[in-house]
């Protein structure tokens, strides 16, 4: 009995990371909230602070579920996550040229956020039954095909909506798991080959073949594209955000103009600072400092869950953290790359600090997958 109790302790070391993330969120959030809520300053922290408890909850409540159980459940979670994207596409709340919402009364949900989670769970399912050994070029064929068609579904109901950012999520939590699964060194290849193929192809179109982007994006989208290549030439329109961003990230320096100081925060020269881009409110206001000390709480974050990957011992345990690993780290990369224009604005969110419902549980409840993992690992004294 004892023993069971000790196994089932959630990881410290995880747990203190998120808090301090948590800290994180309620700091910016308040600093960067306060030009759209005058006659209450608190209303967006107040907020966050309520999709924490819910997030955690959430997180707990995964945590203490057995993780194995969902091997078989997880085919019903992804059918169930594509009934309600094409709920999204014909009853879908339209905000801001996207339809992406259901409206639910009490909340707006966002399906295609937890779309990402079931299909981590659908192909850490499919991915461990073919075990650890590495099968050959011609066995990984079928299986690529199978992964590709469970990815190609959700990938395409959420750009059309259009949300290319979690499109791309997609895209990076199937990739990362197939480059640490069994499939055929050669086949992994081609697959990278590929993508980036398909980065240069785009490059060389928008810079000789522009006409083509016309006819497959939306304004909307191909004005982000013009603020990501040309942010100068577009500062009054398309690249503004992003100038207004960088500018503030740069005036930080080592360490930042203060708390609740920062001259582009504070005047609202930065849109939506509290949520896309409230790396720009850490920069600023904390400097290089306090960016980078957020970045390496990023990078403690990953390599726990690294460490607790290793020691799963089964792999679908293993495969669970991956895609966890896959969907925190390119939220992180893309969010503040794309603040500081190394990469175009998608409209993610930087995980547990901007603030938000949807995508705030979304990682909780991968969290709390990845807590479940760490809880039911054992050590044998003879194992390898």
């Amino acid at each position: 009995m004892q023993q069971d109790r000790n196994r089932l302790q959630m990881d410290t070391n995880l747990l203190v990371l998120i808090g301090i993330l948590f800290i994180f969120s309620l700091l910016a959030i308040y600093s960067g909230s306060g030009q759209y809520v005058q006659e209450d300053p608190l209303f967006f922290v107040k907020r966050q602070v309520m999709w924490y408890v819910v997030g955690t909850a959430l997180m707990l409540l995964v945590a203490y579920f057995d993780y194995e159980l969902l091997d078989r459940l997880s085919i019903f979670l992804y059918v169930g996550g594509i009934a309600f994207l094409f709920l999204v596409h014909f009853f879908g709340v339209t905000k801001n040229g996207s339809q992406r919402w259901i409206d639910l009364g009490v909340m707006e949900l966002q399906p295609s956020e937890f779309m990402k989670i079931f299909l981590i769970l659908l192909l850490a399912s499919h991915l461990s039954r073919m075990g650890s050994e590495r099968i050959s070029f011609k066995a990984s064929i079928p299986v690529t095909l199978k992964i590709a068609g469970y990815s190609l579904l959700p990938f395409s109901l959420i750009l059309i909506q259009p949300d290319l950012g979690s499109s791309l999520i997609i895209v990076t939590i199937t990739l990362t798991l197939i480059l640490v699964s069994s499939i055929s060194r050669k086949m992994i290849g081609i697959l990278v080959t590929g993508m980036i193929s398909l980065v240069a192809a785009f490059l060389v179109i928008y810079q000789s073949y522009y006409d083509v982007l016309t006819k497959v994006f939306k304004p909307h989208q191909l004005g982000r594209i013009y603020g990501w290549l040309n942010p100068n030439e577009f500062s009054s329109d398309y690249g503004y955000q992003l100038k207004q961003a960088v500018t503030g990230i740069g005036s930080g320096q080592l360490t930042g103009s203060g708390y609740n100081q920062g001259v582009q925060v504070q005047n609202g020269s930065i849109p939506e600072v509290h949520t896309d881009f409230i790396f720009a409110v850490i920069g600023e206001e904390f400097g290089f400092l306090g960016t980078s000390l957020l970045i390496s709480i990023y990078f403690l974050l990953i390599y726990r869950i690294i460490i607790i990957a290793l020691s799963a011992n089964h792999l679908f345990g293993i495969y669970i953290c991956v895609g966890t690993i896959g969907l925190l780290t390119f939220q992180v990369f893309q969010n503040i790359a794309m603040t500081i224009g190394l990469m175009p604005i998608t409209g993610l969110a930087l995980p547990l600090v901007s603030y938000g419902g949807s995508a705030l549980l979304t990682n909780m409840i991968a969290l709390g997958l990845v807590f479940s993992v760490q809880m039911r690992s054992k050590n044998y004294l003879f194992s390898n």
